[in-house]
């Protein structure tokens, strides 16, 4: 998931590396429209595990 914590990468390579992860990587509000999935499920249904990944590919 993008965060604001590639923004304080010092080491050039690491901030290229997540330069390139960036481009792929997942906005906050994906997950929370999982996890708003998850929650809204009527009760005789049980979610107990969610796997979310970014589906395009880096560029």
């Amino acid at each position: 998931m993008e965060s604001e914590l590639a923004n304080t990468i010092s080491d050039e390579a690491a901030a290229a590396a997540m330069k390139t992860w960036r481009s792929i990587a997942l906005q906050p509000d994906a997950i929370a429209r999982a996890v708003r999935y998850a929650i809204e499920q009527p009760d005789d249904v049980d979610v107990n595990e969610i796997v979310v990944r970014p589906t395009k590919a880096a560029h």
